[in-house]
């Protein structure tokens, strides 16, 4: 993974678990100026958690960088991997409670919202439910997981770019069960059986993590798809789009009105796979007053170095 683009590394100043109920506990941490502007970055997935290069899209000299593992996923607990986890109370509107928790919990008054591919569709429904408490928005890989966009990506769309790496999540179901795939995938990643739902999982989060950049990363590849990591990352995954995020169809784009007083930046790579760039253009065309940057020769990761250096460069912008 090339980051010349970003911050150096840095390590957090403090960590902790915040308990936000149902039997949750959520991983927190914050890097960067104690004094400093206050920013949380969304993960995607959902289920991805969090990564320590993602501290360095914010200057550690102003910025107070809040980073958390959202429920089930990462070094929250229960790990939506373990036998038992229960997602029932793992919806967009507990995560958005959880936000809100933490800041109120960190004692920050307002603060920057950054998050990109399903971070972004977070960063959005919270800053709907919250727009006193945002500051800006840097949103990157815009997806409101409307029905389209699902059936693009994960029922057969995508396939046309990707014709080899389909085959690979396709081999999983059984040809009768190919008309609804997210359905399919449903009943095998929350089989009881491992041998079941661990090769189910793998194939899911193979398909994403080969598709995100323009050329394939096969480190991240191998790390993505440890059984621990991809089941958790595929099952929250596909509960949240079995119940379409628990989100009216066309909702977070149709609301955009609450937030357009808020600045902010949207980064979408021309050649997006996974989150094609007709909704960051949607989004766009509601919300004139973001700032609209494409970056021609990126994919979906925001590790791509052109996508990098445009993340960066709003939050330079914003860092005050």
């Amino acid at each position: 993974m090339e980051l010349e683009a970003l911050y150096p590394p840095i390590e957090p100043y403090e960590t902790g678990h915040l308990l936000v109920g149902d039997g949750n506990r959520v991983y927190w941490e914050q890097s960067g100026n104690p004094d400093g502007k206050p920013v949380v970055f969304l993960h995607g997935g959902p289920g991805s958690g969090t990564s320590p290069w993602q501290r360095r899209f914010f200057d550690p000299d102003k910025y107070r960088i809040v980073l958390f593992d959202q429920r089930g996923c990462g070094k929250s607990t229960p790990h939506a991997s373990d036998p038992g986890a229960d997602l029932r109370y793992n919806t967009t509107w507990h995560l958005v409670a959880d936000i809100e928790l933490l800041r109120k919990n960190l004692g920050i008054p307002r603060w920057q919202v950054f998050g990109g591919s399903w971070g972004s569709t977070l960063a959005l429904a919270y800053a709907q439910s919250h727009p006193e408490v945002v500051t800006e928005l840097v949103l990157r890989g815009i997806f409101t997981l409307r029905k389209h966009e699902l059936e693009w990506f994960y029922e057969g769309g995508a396939s046309a770019l990707f014709p080899d790496l389909w085959a690979g999540y396709l081999e999983q179901i059984p040809v009768l069960e190919r008309g609804h795939l997210i359905d399919a995938y449903h009943r095998r990643l929350f089989h009881p059986d491992p041998a079941v739902h661990v090769p189910a999982a793998v194939a899911w989060t193979t398909w994403e993590m080969s598709t995100i950049t323009l050329r394939p990363d096969a480190e991240e590849i191998r790390k993505a798809t440890q059984p621990a990591s991809a089941i958790a990352f595929a099952r929250i995954e596909n509960h949240y789009f079995v119940h379409g995020g628990w989100l009216r169809e066309g909702q977070l784009l149709e609301n955009v009105g609450v937030i357009r007083g808020i600045p902010a930046v949207i980064v979408q790579g021309r050649y997006d796979v996974c989150t094609p760039m007709m909704t960051a253009w949607e989004l766009h065309t509601a919300w004139p007053e973001a700032e609209f940057v494409v970056v021609d020769d990126a994919g979906h990761s925001a590790a791509e170095p052109g996508i990098a250096r445009a993340l960066r460069a709003a939050t330079d912008r914003f860092a005050g």
